[in-house]
């Protein structure tokens, strides 16, 4: 849940602030690029084309470090820490250079960050793939809301559908504080983005410890 907070945060400040892309919702950038073929828009092309290249950039060196599921993983594998970490280190970069550019941004500069950030969330992505659980994500959920309203449908009990009722809410108060945040606190905003990922890693690795204790 924490992790999709972040995940909302990232998409409100990318889409307002950082060219009108998001930073995680790649099926959503897909169709971004379509439209800048239609209207021939070629702003629009290259900031949505550039935010999916650079995920798949972030997937591909969280996917290197977080690894794939083994027999025998921990309910929280150290890989995915180790990953997360990785993330924490974008994320961190991405606040330095926000606080530098933040007032006058050139065009050039929103993107910069945007990549940043479309970086960190395919890196972030990878993390939760090492879980192996199917559906488990905290950045594409457009499933995990069809799963919801087929469960309703079906009269699934609330215990069964809670969780990822929360997973989904969590992704809308993130953004909802990312938008409020990057509108009128925008000095504030990498710390949306950097302060859950630390609590989560933190987090982690007391579990971590306590699974080896135990």
């Amino acid at each position: 849940m924490i992790l999709t907070l972040v995940t909302g945060c990232a998409d409100a400040t990318g889409f307002i602030a950082l060219g009108n892309a998001f930073s995680s919702v790649m099926t959503g950038n897909m169709v971004l690029l379509g439209l800048s073929a239609g209207t021939a828009d070629a702003a629009l092309a290259i900031t949505s084309g550039s935010a999916i290249a650079s995920y798949a950039l972030g997937v591909l060196v969280g996917s290197h470090s977080a690894g794939t599921k083994l027999e025998g993983d921990p309910v929280w594998p150290a890989a995915v820490t180790r990953t997360l970490m990785i993330e924490l280190s974008v994320m961190a970069a991405f606040g330095v250079f926000w606080e530098l550019t933040l007032g006058d941004r050139t065009t050039g500069q929103q993107l910069s960050l945007l990549l940043i950030t479309a970086a960190a969330m395919g890196i972030q992505s990878s993390a939760i793939e090492r879980f192996g659980v199917s559906g488990l994500s905290s950045t594409f959920l457009t499933g995990t809301l069809t799963r919801v309203i087929s469960g309703i449908s079906a009269r699934h009990s609330l215990s069964t559908l809670l969780p990822s009722v929360q997973v989904l809410l969590a992704l809308v108060t993130g953004a909802c504080a990312g938008a409020f945040v990057v509108t009128h606190i925008p000095w504030l905003s990498p710390l949306l983005l950097v302060l859950p990922l630390a609590l989560v890693v933190a987090l982690s690795t007391r579990l971590r410890k306590a699974d080896a204790v135990s």
